[in-house]
Order: C-alpha cells, then structure tokens, then sequence
C-alpha cells in the first residue's frame, strides 16, 4: 500500500507517507521552544509519522505571528530545539521545520487571548510588507519595505536555515503561503509595488526565489528543501491562482524546491472558501502534474482510507495531517491497523501492538 511505502528525496526517506503538518502553538516564550514542544512533537514521532515538522518559526522577531511564535534567529531559540529534533530522530521520524515571516499579519494575538492585532502599547510592534496595505479594516498599516529590507529578510531566512541545520533539523520548509509575507509578495491584492519586486509576475515571484536561492546556498544539497504556497487566494477576481501556482512550482523546482506543500487562502480575511474533505487535494494534484514536481496534499484529512486514497491515485507524495494530528497523535498507527498494514511501535510500546 503506497500510504506506508517509503518516500525517498535527496538523502533522506521518510517511512511512510504520513507528515505532520507545522501547526503554531503559541506557547514560547521569547521565540525559544520548551517542554511543550517537546511532548507535542515527540509523541507525534512516536506516533508513527515519517517526517514531523515543527511550527512556523519566525525568521525574526518582526516576523513572529504572535509574540508566543517560536523562532530561530538566535542562539538560544537553536540550542533549545536541539533536544527536541534528538528525540524526533530517537523514534524513526525526520525533524523538519518551518521558516517564515508574518509580514502585515505580525504582531496579533495568539487565539485563546483574543483576535486581531495585538493592542497599541501592549507589547506590539512595527509589521512590514511589501505595500502599505493592512490585512483588514482595525489592523495596523504595514510598513512598506524598500530595497535594503527585502535583502535583511532574504539574509534572515539564510541565517535562521543555517541555524535550523545547527539544531538538528533536516528538512526545512519555507512558508509561502495562508497570506504572510512571502504571499504577499506573490499576490497583486497585496503588492502594490512598481519596482523590480511588483507588478508583473516574474517581479511578484522575484523574492521567493531569492529566499529559496539564499537558503539553498547554507543548506546541504543531500538535504530536501520544501516550499509552502497557497494555490489560490479565493479571490472573486485579480488574485494568486493555481495558474501562477503551477508556474512558480516550475521555476523553482530547479533552483532545489523539492517538494510543493499546497495549501489555499490566508491573504484575504473574508474570502469564501469551500471548505470539504480533501478540498484542496486538487490543487496539489494539478501541480504535481503540471509543473512535474512533488507534492503535499493537507486540508480536512481525517480519515485512513481518504489519506491512502490520495497517495493510491497519485494526487500527492504525502499526506500532512493537521487537526486531525491534535485530536490523535497516533493517527499514522491508527491507519495502519485499520488498512491492514504495520508500522513499528517503539520498544517500550511493543507489547501493545
């Protein structure tokens, strides 16, 4: 069954086709991991995924969703996921990691302490994007940035890569995608711009593939390098759309993208998404077969047979399971037993299974 077949890029295989898709927790402190972490991403190892990747972690300070984001631009952010990605590895999954930057969607609240951006004067701070657009109607005006700070950002996410491969991981993501910086930079509703960074598509896209040529350059080539991109924006009209999502996914496939994780949406904050299982799972069909690169499908995965479906029909590479995950970390072993098929349990676990 191709669900528990191994999944081999560069110099890594995955077990099987289950990964655990980067879910934000909220729950550092000043961008640095804790016990949390550890349990919420060591059990999902031993869980049975093949490849767990850990939230999107900010590249910056200013990059940060919400002040609890973890990160990875300084020493002591690298050196606290280094136990955590040692035991992710202990129990047979790869240690992955999300690279982002929020950009005009910075600085807001974490879910359980409210919605929006974060209140003036209680520990907010100055969001950027690439036109001083905000994201909605009560949300701070971003900061446009020029040259010099598109180029502090491309040498943050090759510095945060450097730091990711220092703490153990060995799979990066960068998040392109749900309407964050990079996102915004590739959607005409969010760049506004009239220099080589906006406009035309080739100008749109120009800075993902910076940031991938940037990160590929720190990162090692037997290691893979995957690229998160929302496929459309959902818009009515003069949005990002699967059309320029396969384009993309062709450009930078070259340039050491080895994977296209496809999601949808996130830019616009009223957008009218159909949401149904599997909903997305076409989008990274069609890449996958436009732009001949690998895919994720992720979106209102629940079930075995729908996850083994996707697999079977070639409609992605690998499945990423998100909420699903959080109510079952055992999911993948959950599968398995009722698909008929075996994955190890580790040692302390055997006279379970």
């Amino acid at each position: 069954m191709k669900l528990f077949d191994p999944f081999t890029q560069r110099s890594l295989t995955l077990r099987n086709r289950f990964v655990v898709s980067p879910m934000c927790e909220y729950s550092a402190t000043d961008g640095v991991p804790n016990d949390w972490h550890m349990v919420h991403l060591g059990s999902r190892a031993v869980g049975g995924a093949a490849l767990v990747i850990a939230e999107a972690s900010a590249v910056s300070a200013q990059g940060r969703i919400s002040p609890q984001d973890t990160g990875l631009w300084n020493q002591a952010q690298q050196d606290a996921w280094q136990p955590i990605t040692r035991f992710i590895k202990t129990h047979g999954a790869i240690a992955g990691v999300q690279l982002a930057h929020a950009g005009r969607k910075a600085s807001t609240l974490r879910p359980w302490d409210g919605h929006g951006p974060v209140p003036a004067g209680q520990g907010d701070w100055l969001t950027v994007a690439p036109s001083a657009l905000p994201f909605d109607a009560g949300w701070p005006a971003p900061q446009a940035l020029d040259e010099a700070g598109i180029q502090a950002v491309i040498a943050d996410f090759r510095a945060a890569a450097q730091r990711a491969l220092a703490a153990g991981f060995e799979l990066i993501e960068v998040h392109a995608a749900h309407g964050y910086l990079l996102h915004q930079f590739l959607s005409p509703l969010s760049n506004r711009r009239d220099d080589r960074y906006g406009g035309s598509f080739e100008n749109r896209t120009r800075l993902v593939r910076e940031v991938i040529v940037a990160v590929r350059e720190v990162w090692p080539a037997e290691l893979p390098l995957w690229l998160r991109l929302s496929a459309t924006d959902w818009a009515d009209e003069g949005g990002w759309d699967i059309g320029q999502s396969i384009e993309l996914a062709r450009q930078v496939k070259p340039l050491g993208v080895d994977l296209i994780d496809v999601s949808s949406g996130g830019l616009l904050p009223h957008a009218k998404i159909p949401l149904a299982p599997g909903y997305q799972v076409p989008f990274a069909a069609q890449i996958r077969r436009e732009a001949g690169v690998a895919t994720g499908a992720v979106g209102l995965i629940t079930g075995a047979e729908q996850a083994a479906q996707i697999v079977a029909n070639g409609d992605a590479d690998v499945v990423l399971i998100a909420r699903e995950s959080l109510r079952d970390p055992y999911f993948p072993r959950r599968a398995a037993q009722q698909l008929g098929a075996k994955i190890d349990a580790p040692v302390q676990y055997q006279r379970a299974w």
